[in-house]
């Protein structure tokens, strides 16, 4: 799961478009996105600073009643400019952007109006990211960065009195997790932003003014936290959205060709083959791992207990982040010598612990540069097991094992997610590069998986076993958000089709299931976005015959930026 804000735009305000009017739609269009883009970063600054636009980095945004409504307004305003665009006179690639930015709007609106979040989640409220994105910048002298820290800190007193004035009757998981994470993240104010006073070049009356004001935030923060913990709410909200809400989030994340239970019923179908294959798989390793040992007749154990055999290769608790470490270089080495990828050796991608503001809903995770900043550091997050008992950890490096760890690093940075990132940050059109679709950025690392063990990365029978079980997680995702989400799926359900079904530890299975629990359809993403560009690849192929090349469909697929992949389609092959 990627920690990045691919899905900000829920809570961004949207400027006005351009009033003049052009002989040439293009030329209007470009105005336009040029507008809208300069007013969006100043409406929503921590947005526009994890794009690596930092101009507005001093502002606070307060989401009380008074922000809302100029976010409606804005949005409604810019979906009227919109609709003096026709689309069918657009180039294919402003046409893209036209999409995007129109779903954009409209689900700003769904989320205000419908969604309401900001009532029942208490973990949409933190400031620790914006403020440690900040101090662990390298864009200003850290002086400028300390100054821009000065003026945020005046507004987080009010920032945490609107919280409590906006929620009521939030869900119970929403509420642990904003605690745990607001608690987590006062580290930022206790101790990262001391140790960059102390090494700063200011002044000593403005070293004591920011550390005057980060108290004042620090004690607005143990409010928050004490308030929720003291909070009567006898009647919580369902974490479950239901299916009318589910059902309209699904169309404006996933923007698929496919509604959600399509896109179930492929994701059963494909958990079905799956199955088949790796009993095949299981049937030829089982003597090598289980010797005499006598078959059991549930052929769902037999692969379980060929995956167990297996899944006692891996590393030791301690080496873990290292282990990560060293399967870098040999990703690159592998897809340089094959020919499938140019990778840009210029931009860094740095592997550390995950910081403690951002822990609590998933494992390994990649925090990438915006379009602006884009020499900057891609961070490589990694969960640390330390503080995990013995059978914790024991069972979390099983899921992780030798094998699933290298296509966990082929998923999350080389050719995954870093990869991706990096050719989504040189895309001529700002809107793909800052609109970014999860759902294409997901897919894409998933089918990065498949991609590399069909040109022969680390060929084995093991190795596609394990391949198969990884790719079960992405299908059952989907199987498990939709029907947790709209069909009532219980947790006990939810364990059975992860442990049972997906051959999940099941350390990893209650992981998942607290993820289903505190999101909604971003874990449909990796499925929905991996079948709709497998399907692209085929109907590409057979539309260039003989011509196809493989590192020239990678290419041209992420030159177009983070688009929604019915869109990229209609540029590669629909030629609208």
């Amino acid at each position: 799961m990627r920690k990045i804000y691919i899905a900000a735009f829920s809570l961004v305000l949207l400027a006005s478009c351009a009033k003049e009017k052009s002989s040439e739609p293009n030329t209007a269009f470009e105005q336009y996105k040029k507008n809208f883009v300069d007013a969006l970063w100043q409406h929503f600054p921590n947005f526009a600073a994890s794009s690596g636009f930092h101009k507005y980095d001093g502002i606070l945004v307060v989401n009380d009643a008074g922000m809302r409504a100029k976010q409606l307004a804005f949005a409604k305003d810019n979906l009227d400019s919109l609709a003096r665009y026709d689309p069918k006179t657009l180039d294919p690639a402003n046409f893209t952007d036209y999409k995007m930015v129109q779903n954009m709007l409209q689900s700003f609106i769904f989320e205000i109006n419908e969604m309401k979040s900001w009532e029942w989640n208490p973990s949409e409220y933190n400031i620790s990211g914006p403020f440690a994105e900040i101090l662990n910048g390298t864009y200003e002298p850290l002086s400028v960065r300390l100054r821009n820290i000065s003026r945020k800190l005046e507004e987080v007193p009010a920032y945490y009195a609107s919280a409590k004035q906006n929620i009521r009757n939030p869900t119970i998981e929403h509420t642990e997790l904003a605690i745990a994470q607001n608690t987590g993240g006062l580290s930022v104010f206790e101790k990262d932003l001391p140790e960059a006073l102390r090494k700063s070049g200011l002044s000593a009356n403005e070293k004591e003014a920011i550390a005057r004001k980060s108290a004042i935030a620090v004690r607005a923060i143990k409010d928050y936290i004490d308030w929720l913990r003291q909070l009567k709410n006898p009647a919580p909200r369902d974490f479950r959205l239901g299916k009318t809400l589910y059902d309209k989030k699904f169309e404006f994340d996933i923007q698929s060709a496919y509604t959600p239970s399509e896109m179930y019923d492929k994701a059963v179908a494909h958990k079905n083959e799956l199955h088949r294959k790796m009993l095949v798989i299981a049937e030829k390793l089982w003597p090598k791992y289980l010797g005499s040992t006598p078959k059991p007749s549930d052929k769902k154990q037999l692969i379980r207990m060929v995956i167990d055999r297996i899944s006692l290769q891996h590393t030791k608790p301690e080496l873990f982040q290292q282990a990560i470490e060293k399967q870098l270089p040999e990703l690159l080495a592998f897809i340089k010598q094959k020919d499938l990828l140019y990778i840009d050796p210029s931009k860094p991608l740095e592997v550390r612990k995950e910081p403690d503001y951002m822990a609590g809903v998933a494992g390994a995770s990649i925090s990438a540069p915006g379009p602006y900043d884009k020499n900057a550091k891609t961070y490589y997050n990694v969960g640390s097991l330390s503080g995990w008992s013995a059978e914790q950890a024991e069972s979390y490096l099983r899921e992780y094992n030798d094998y699933i760890l290298q296509i966990l690093n082929i998923h999350e940075a080389i050719p995954g997610h870093y990869t991706q990132l990096v050719y989504s940050n040189q895309s001529p059109s700002l809107i793909k590069s800052i609109a970014g679709n999860g759902a294409m950025v997901e897919g894409w690392a998933v089918y990065a998986e498949l991609m590399m063990l069909e040109n022969g990365y680390a060929n084995s029978d093991e190795m596609w076993l394990m391949y198969y079980k990884w790719n079960l997680r992405s299908t059952c995702n989907t199987i498990l958000d939709i029907g947790v989400h709209t069909k009532n799926l219980g947790k006990q359900q939810a364990m059975d089709l992860l442990t049972h079904e997906a051959f999940q530890q099941q350390a990893e299975a209650e992981g998942k299931w607290r993820r289903v629990t505190l999101t909604q359809v971003q874990l449909c993403s990796y499925f929905s976005g991996f079948s709709e560009i497998c399907e692209l690849r085929t109907d590409y192929k057979k539309q260039l015959g003989a011509k196809f090349s493989l590192k020239d469909f990678h290419s041209k697929f992420l030159s177009f930026g983070s688009a929604p992949v019915k869109y990229i389609r209609e540029l590669m092959v629909d030629k609208r």
